[in-house]
């Protein structure tokens, strides 16, 4: 029997249409945008100035405070201006535009690293090479990894959690880079194992990437210490709390995090990019992305610098289909439509998801007939028909006490709802107010 969550759950169409794509690099943009807030929490600080010269790696924006992170430069060029761009969010953020230098070879050259076996790093210094590269969360949560790593003497970690489960229809980021990485990911988990003093590590990885689940296996014929587990596919899988109650049977508290229940979860690519941090001295200035759609010419997945313009993509895997609706910045159940292609890749851009019309367009919305099936897929057991009433009426004081605070945004109420209610929509508008009425509060 495959290990799952029990609370919940949906199993939309999977249309992993990229997962036999090899990874593709993207050329280089002539021009870069690097937003400053690629994560949550502070944004971090600009220190280049318009007509500064920069190299490839170079800090230009240093972390804004502890849940913050550095922010480098994806290419060599020159700073051409500190300006406001309408990032992923659809709101105008502060960014650092680029211009390539064309004649510097080192825009252009492939660097091809050595797999690297010894750690030469002490523990502490591990975690703040993590934290000096600018790595984040690449799952889409994009929290600073060195914040999460930073554990209290008070708690004791006992497993890490590697999250290769991809369960976003859509998106094959993820299972690429295991096929393709796998030496250098598992060089990340003991890494990590070390640096954090953790006993044993799980690999979770859904029951639709068999090849993925075997090369784990094979890797760690040798590690006892490190186990691959393979999970039922369902979403959403990948979230975290759902993930430690999948593997370990923990539940995580409802405004808790899996580190009160001694657990630590790195997605893949976030491991990943620690190895190349710590073995390589590689900070984070490209990762992959997949960009895909039904009707795309070319769909693919890519290494990609950050601040490469999103029409940049469409343009390399054959344009704009005739009739496209939506493009969408992640996959269809958590990701945000974009308002342009102009739009930046950030550390956060897992796929690029091209939507036509006759998928995109929403039925009619009705009245609910309180079916309960939006309760029933919850994997949070809220009650989202409710906190969609209660955020559409305004009543914010009564929405934080019905926990809209836990709802992890995985979309599955919307996806099931006969009535086509934006229920994800209001949800996260609700959010957003009780979020700012807390603060207003301390």
């Amino acid at each position: 029997m495959l290990k799952t969550f029990p609370k919940g759950g949906i199993h939309p169409p999977e249309n992993k249409l990229t997962s036999s794509r090899p990874i593709q690099r993207l050329p280089v943009p002539k021009v870069v945008y690097v937003p400053i807030a690629q994560h949550i929490g502070i944004p971090a600080e600009i220190v280049v100035d318009r007509k500064d010269k920069v190299e490839i790696g170079q800090v230009i924006a240093k972390s804004g405070g502890f849940v913050s992170s550095n922010i480098h430069s994806p290419v060599a060029g020159t700073v051409t201006k500190l300006d406001m761009i309408v990032d992923s969010s659809g709101y105008k953020k502060q960014c650092i535009v680029i211009r390539t230098d064309a004649k510097n070879t080192s825009n252009f050259e492939e660097t091809t690293y050595p797999l690297k076996k010894e750690i030469d790093l002490e523990p502490q210094e591990i975690l703040q090479r993590i934290s000096d590269y600018g790595i984040v969360g690449l799952g889409g949560a994009t929290f600073p990894s060195h914040v999460k790593l930073n554990i209290k003497a008070d708690k004791k970690i006992d497993c890490l959690v590697i999250n290769g489960v991809e369960c976003e229809p859509y998106l094959t980021a993820d299972h690429r880079l295991m096929l393709e990485k796998g030496e250098e990911i598992l060089m990340g988990i003991k890494i990590l194992m070390y640096a954090l003093n953790v006993p044993r590590a799980i690999i979770g990885i859904e029951n639709n990437k068999r090849d993925a689940i075997e090369t784990f296996k094979k890797l760690t014929l040798q590690e006892p210490k490190i186990q691959v587990a393979a999970l039922q596919v369902k979403y959403p899988q990948g979230g975290e709390k759902q993930l430690v109650r999948a593997l370990l049977k923990r539940e995580v508290p409802k405004n808790g995090l899996p580190l009160d229940v001694g657990v630590i979860v790195h997605n893949v690519g976030t491991i990943f990019a620690i190895y190349q941090a710590v073995q390589h001295n590689v900070p984070l200035i490209e990762r992959v992305v997949t960009v895909t759609g039904k009707k795309m010419e070319k769909a693919s997945n890519f290494w990609v610098r950050i601040g490469t313009p999103i029409k940049d993509l469409i343009t390399e895997v054959g344009g704009m289909p005739e009739g496209t609706r939506k493009i969408v910045n992640g996959g269809p159940m958590m990701g945000k439509a974009l308002k342009n292609t102009d739009v930046p890749v950030t550390k956060g851009t897992s796929g690029i998801l091209v939507i036509s019309e006759d998928e995109a367009s929403r039925g009619e919305t009705k009245p609910c007939i309180r079916c309960g099936e939006c309760v029933s897929v919850c994997p949070m057991g809220l009650e989202p028909h409710l906190l969609m009433n209660l955020s559409e009426k305004g009543m914010f004081e009564n929405a934080g006490q019905e926990d809209i605070l836990t709802c992890i945004e995985c979309g599955s109420c919307s996806y099931v709802c006969p009535s086509h209610r934006p229920l994800l929509d209001y949800i996260r508008f609700g959010k957003s107010i009780v979020k700012k009425l807390d603060v207003s509060k301390n």
